[in-house]
């Protein structure tokens, strides 16, 4: 299938929606997807432990564990954490470095290198980031006071667990929903980011951050020149993230800055050729490779672990389920997700004539905006930032998040299985290989391979 060119009639804009990607990025989306599924299925796991646990008869060791010190003796350099914290700052940097790795990617060589491209996730992302908040907002307008901490909870959206229902439940649906979902996964991580570093940072020190600048910054040094010693990397990384969060700036944001400073783009195969020739996979790619798995199979599961824990043994279930910060959260992921998305898509297609793939229709795109409101991972850390770690508004935010999630994942597999059936021919072609080169005949007939 070739991609259409404009028509002298039609101006040149964004063109299709949602447009096939090239080969190597089809293998890129699916090693993602694979390696995301897994990770979404420990990350359940982990929640579900928490959950249980929590509930059980031995409640107050679950709460205990969570509570404990392991470095009492370390509050000059502030590493005095408990378990529960040293899970939220220290192990939720190694998932911000992934995201800072894929955030440069993403700009580098991905779908956000070109404008035009970029220009719709971009979009979609800043609306299902707006319309969750404004509900939020418009919910707890009359309590007032501390709930309206809460306002970008409902913001984020958790990739593990989208993906891994995407997997489970699309496994025909068109690659360009998928890598749009994961596009779009990808800025609202790079926005959540700068949230929680603009509006989530108590009592700042700016003499930190400008000591932190120097470890990251030996750090870039070393990764651009190729030299990935261990013994040297991971201290400087460290160092980093003690001054950062010594600042008072969330530590995650080291990892996202860790993880700017690593080359996308490695040697340009061959030694003559066009400026913007090929080139081989850089040094981002590896690193991602190597720490995706200690990402999604260890640090987020872990922090899963100890955020989702909330014992609603002696709760009052009638006044959880009627907290405006509760219906706000569950009413931003559920209904201000899916209407940020579609309607900000919609307002893009209008006002620049571009039209969804023919292969795709809006009632696909509902199903992956349902999907983005499955917020998980960095909507209870934002709730643990505003209202404070145990405390009863958090508690409320838990409940909230994990009901507001399984109702959004719920509601988008009921849709995008309906859709999986419709697409199943269509996958099937677009797999065949008639000359048994390895790459499907599909992106064999588009200009340049794109």
């Amino acid at each position: 299938m070739t991609e259409p060119r404009p028509s002298p009639d039609r101006p040149r804009g964004i063109g299709r929606l949602f447009r096939r990607t090239s080969w190597p990025e089809a293998r890129f989306l699916a090693d993602i997807l694979r390696t995301e599924t897994v990770g979404g299925g420990l990350l359940l796991a982990g929640a579900v432990i928490a959950l249980v646990w929590a509930n059980s008869p031995w409640g107050d060791r679950y709460a205990d564990l969570g509570a404990w010190v392991p470095l009492p003796g370390a509050d000059g350099l502030h590493l005095d954490l408990s378990l529960s914290a040293w899970a939220a700052d220290g192990l939720l940097a190694i998932f911000f470095f992934v995201v800072g790795l894929e955030l440069k990617r993403e700009f580098v060589a991905g779908e956000l290198r070109d404008p035009r491209r970029a220009a719709l996730p971009v979009v979609a992302a800043v609306g299902g980031m707006v319309a969750p908040a404004l509900i939020y907002v418009a919910v707890n307008l009359a309590a007032g006071g501390d709930a309206l901490e809460g306002w970008a909870i409902p913001t984020a959206t958790d990739i593990a667990f989208a993906l891994a229902v995407l997997a489970v439940v699309g496994a025909y649906l068109p690659q360009g929903l998928r890598a749009f979902l994961l596009t779009l996964a990808v800025v609202d991580d790079l926005l959540a980011i700068s949230i929680i570093a603009i509006f989530y940072t108590a009592d700042f020190s700016p003499l930190p951050l400008l000591a932190a600048l120097l470890p990251i910054a030996a750090f870039g040094l070393l990764v651009q020149r190729r030299r990935t010693w261990w013994w040297a990397l991971l201290p400087l990384a460290f160092t980093a993230w003690t001054l950062v969060h010594a600042s008072g700036v969330h530590a995650t944001v080291a990892g996202v800055l860790l993880g700017f400073t690593v080359p996308v783009l490695g040697d340009r195969r061959g030694k003559v050729g066009p400026p913007g020739g090929e080139h081989r996979p850089g040094l981002a790619e590896h690193l991602e490779h190597r720490w995706r798995p200690i990402s999604a199979g260890f640090a987020v599961p872990v922090f899963a672990f100890f955020a989702a824990g909330v014992s609603l043994r002696d709760a009052d279930l009638a006044a959880v389920l009627t907290d405006p910060i509760v219906l706000g959260v569950v009413a931003g992921l559920v209904l201000g997700k899916p209407l940020g998305i579609l309607g900000s898509t919609y307002l893009l297609a209008r006002f620049t004539r571009a039209k969804l793939d023919e292969d795709i229709g809006w009632w696909d795109l509902l199903g992956v905006a349902l999907l983005a409101g499955i917020g998980f991972t960095v909507s209870l850390l934002i709730g643990e930032l505003a209202f404070g770690s145990g405390s009863l508004a958090d508690d409320h935010v838990k409940t909230a998040v994990l009901a507001g999630s399984v109702l959004s994942a719920t509601l988008a597999a009921v849709v995008l299985s309906r859709r999986n059936r419709a697409y199943r021919r269509i996958a099937l072609r677009e797999r065949v290989d008639a000359d048994g080169d390895g790459v499907p005949d599909v992106y064999q007939d588009r200009p340049n391979g794109h």
